[in-house]
């Protein structure tokens, strides 16, 4: 029983291998030209929170296994994967703009703005980007936007689960300062208790005016 076990789980292993190298068929193509960097963000469509950019350069031979669109994964999942990822990668650049912003110029550009950002605060400069569907105006590297991209792209999958482990735990945090909207459940959304605490309560400084219309 015990082989029987073994052999099942070493099956979905080389199941998971197999997966995740066919998620690296972008990297393979442009490895060549230098440092390959996934891109992605989360938090476009809260009512509350910043929107939140990564970017990720993992090893050319990275062996990071369940690298997926993080809304696929547990929230256990990406935690882990948090963790794997910022010890492996060659390096992560975070970028978000908050509120205001996204008030003042709209939630697509303050999107590209963080973005930008992101690309910034790497500590090498990548010579292709992968990003998930967009093109990002203002960046010389050569660009190559991917419909669904988390889910085909290791990089792009990375840099959806650091951004969003990041975007959580910041609406965690203000879960604490503002107890009676439930970030901590929602992370900004539009659920129905959220809608009834601004009905009650009012909007704080972390709710995005413009998405806001009770």
């Amino acid at each position: 029983m015990d082989v029987i076990k073994n052999d099942k789980k070493y099956d979905k292993y080389l199941k998971e291998v197999e997966r995740t190298e066919s998620l690296k068929v972008y990297e393979r193509e442009y490895e060549a030209l230098g440092y390959v960097c996934g891109i992605d963000e989360v938090g476009r469509g809260p009512f509350a929170g910043p929107v939140v950019a990564c970017a990720v350069i993992l090893p050319k031979d990275c062996k990071i296994l369940y690298l997926n669109d993080s809304k696929k994964l547990s929230e256990k999942k990406r935690e882990e994967l948090y963790d794997v990822i910022m010890d492996g990668a060659v390096s992560v650049g975070i970028g978000m703009r908050g509120p205001e912003r996204i008030d003042e110029i709209n939630i697509l550009n303050a999107t590209y703005e963080a973005m930008r950002d992101a690309v910034a605060n790497l500590s090498v400069v990548p010579d292709v980007l992968l990003n998930d569907a967009v093109t990002i105006p203002g960046l010389p590297m050569k660009q190559v936007p991917i419909v669904k991209g988390d889910a085909k792209s290791v990089s792009i999958a990375a840099a959806s689960i650091v951004a969003k482990v990041t975007r959580d735990r910041m609406m965690v945090d203000y879960a604490k300062i503002y107890p009676e909207y439930d970030f901590a459940s929602n992370k900004g959304y539009g659920t129905k208790k959220h809608i009834e605490a601004i009905r009650e309560y009012g909007m704080t400084p972390i709710h995005r005016r413009s998405f806001v219309h009770l």
